[in-house]
């Protein structure tokens, strides 16, 4: 999964280049050709009610994500109209079109240009007055961010523990569609409940101790909402056939 996703041409956000720039999210139009985005400790279980929660990275580092669609290039949570299809919407998605870059230690604003969102012509909110200061919005975007990026250390310290304690192992899905095709997804990591239960005391006296062991048994939970994406996949795949008799799902561990 590519780290900046939707973002195509960032820019660091100033007065002077974007001083008549406005922003206008009529639609989620831009996260429809994802399948996955990143999600933060702090957001695990708003969004276990809706999403399957799973990890993905490598073995130098992994990160939570959201599955939102079981092809590379399609998010079953945006429809036709560009409406999000969920009640909760995770904050990567809410944040666009802005993030922070990094070098040195020091973050810097930065907004997609490229998005059809960003207008001269004043639609949605600007980002600067007509003296050149930060707007009410845009201020409030950038402490949205600062927040994110302290959560988003929270999260890296959560998962390094998952890491140290490999408790991570590969996932699998394997699922039929409608027409009887036979799919699979993988590339992303779960924590594999044997080891989680073969743990020592201690190990889990410290993962209970820093709610990183409520974090992981809402992970687990989350692995029970796979038949959610698979069967707005069926549906859209084919809208005249029953979306509960659509599809035969296994996970598992390889």
């Amino acid at each position: 999964m590519a780290q900046l996703l939707f973002y195509e041409n960032v820019a660091p956000v100033s007065p002077q280049r974007h001083g008549d720039l406005s922003i206008d999210r009529a639609d989620f139009g831009f996260a429809a050709n994802v399948n996955s985005v990143p999600l933060m400790a702090v957001e695990m279980t708003a969004a276990s009610s809706e999403y399957t929660i799973v990890f993905a990275g490598n073995e130098d580092a992994v990160a939570p994500v959201v599955i939102l669609g079981i092809e590379g290039t399609k998010n079953q949570y945006v429809d036709e109209d560009g409406s999000w299809a969920a009640d909760y919407i995770p904050a990567f998605v809410r944040r666009y079109p802005f993030v922070f870059s990094e070098k040195d230690n020091t973050y810097t604003l930065c907004v997609d240009e490229s998005w059809d969102g960003c207008n001269k012509e004043g639609k949605g909110q600007r980002l600067f007055d007509d003296k050149g200061e930060r707007t009410e919005y845009l201020s409030r975007m950038l402490k949205f961010l600062e927040e994110s990026q302290a959560h988003f250390m929270r999260t890296q310290a959560y998962c390094k523990r998952l890491q140290e304690l490999e408790l991570l192992e590969p996932m699998k899905a394997d699922f039929t569609l409608p027409g009887g095709e036979k799919k699979s997804i993988g590339g992303f990591f779960a924590v594999s409940r044997e080891k989680l239960k073969n743990l020592p005391p201690e190990k889990l006296a410290e993962l209970a101790k820093s709610d990183e062991l409520e974090l992981t048994y809402i992970h687990l939970l989350s692995m029970n909402n796979f038949r959610r994406v698979l069967e707005r996949t069926a549906k859209a795949a084919a809208p005249a056939a029953p979306a509960e008799d659509s599809a035969d799902t296994s996970a598992a561990a390889e």
